[in-house]
């Protein structure tokens, strides 16, 4: 007989209509056979840590609030994911074997009421999801980090409850840095949990900030408002001393960590250069070094620029991204594969290893 393991990892499973986790199902026809990775002539198992996916029912929880455009506009689109049986096919001719799932925070500005009902609806759909194909599916909880004991609570019960596997957060909540101390008791629990902590941007952050200058052609509150945003949060979270109060914290950030990487030595000399602008906390080490704490995911589009981010972060902090499923990049695998100067073991951990000790895979 057919186990129900042997039945998913052979793609043939139950389509799931609506966004990815609706409950209307049927049979699909079985999808192409899944891309197997491999470096030296082994296999690798991939794991992709930026994907997306949106939750029709929590429409009816905003219903009347102003968070209802922004749950709509979620699942129009590309965001919104195909249903789950296209998503294994899709991913699995792409090379990817497992997906680490997010939903883009919308919920910031929301009541302590309305944020639990919509955190509550969200990760209890996720668990649901990720149970519909547990080879190739797993989820990151939404918190409600405005309130960050509650945030606290959500992460911990996602972890332990419903099989989620770290938190994805925004990189400032209301204007508000998430390494200003109020947030401590989230990081506290995320710690304590070896949580990883996707960190993804939204647009009322820097490119809400930048409006006038993002105006126009090119895209620019994304492709530079986004990364921004990013760099913003990750610098914050070095300088104000995060990163020395919480030193086993486990982050990764969206789009290769933002311009970060790329110009982190500037960090280094800035404090030398201006002293009485740096006031905060005293570091325990020179700032780019807090590079070697992050991750970052791989989605940089070049392999120049990948191998550069390696040079600075390490291959052991970088990890498969991809923002599936928007179409950013095609062949993530092969980025890698193809990238100069990586090694087979820098090729294993970007691919996978690394971010399948991190999830527990």
């Amino acid at each position: 007989m057919t186990t129900r393991r042997q039945f998913l990892s052979r793609g043939v499973a139950a389509a799931v209509a609506c966004t990815c986790c609706g409950v209307q199902r049927g049979f699909a026809q079985a999808p192409a056979p899944r891309r197997e990775v491999r470096v030296g002539g082994q296999r690798v198992r991939t794991v992709d840590i930026h994907c997306h996916v949106a939750i029709p029912d929590v429409v009816d929880v905003v219903a009347g609030t102003p968070m209802e455009r922004a749950a709509r506009q979620q699942l129009t689109g590309n965001l919104k994911g195909p249903p789950v049986a296209q998503r294994l096919a899709e991913r699995g001719a792409d090379g990817i074997d497992v997906e680490a799932m997010s939903i883009n925070p919308f919920w910031y500005g929301a009541s302590r009421d309305t944020a639990r009902r919509i955190i509550d609806v969200q990760n209890a759909k996720l668990s649901a999801l990720c149970k519909e194909a547990p080879e190739n599916l797993r989820a990151f909880a939404s918190v409600a980090l405005q309130f960050p004991e509650l945030a606290a609570e959500q992460l911990e019960h996602g972890m332990k409850n419903l099989g989620l596997v770290g938190a994805a957060i925004g990189g400032s909540v209301n204007n508000e840095e998430i390494s200003d101390p109020k947030y401590d008791p989230f990081w506290k629990k995320a710690e304590e949990l070896q949580a990883l902590v996707f960190i993804h941007p939204q647009s009322e952050g820097a490119p809400a900030t930048i409006r006038d200058r993002v105006k126009g052609s090119g895209a620019l509150s994304n492709v530079i408002g986004n990364p921004l945003e990013t760099t913003f949060a990750l610098a914050h979270l070095i300088f104000d001393g995060t990163l020395d109060k919480f030193p086993n914290l486990k982050i990764a950030a969206a789009h290769g960590g933002g311009y970060l990487p790329s110009y982190a030595a500037r960090m280094d000399h800035g404090c030398s250069v201006f002293p009485a602008q740096c006031k905060g906390p005293t570091l325990k080490k020179r700032p780019s070094e807090y590079l070697k704490m992050l991750y970052a995911d791989s989605l940089v589009f070049t392999g120049e620029a990948l191998r550069h981010l390696v040079a600075e972060c390490g291959a052991g902090q970088v990890m498969i991204g991809t923002d599936y499923a928007v179409p950013w990049v095609k062949n993530p695998v092969d980025h890698v594969l193809s990238t100069p100067g990586l090694s087979d073991a820098d090729k294993v951990a970007i691919l996978g290893g690394t971010a399948g000790r991190l999830l527990k895979l």
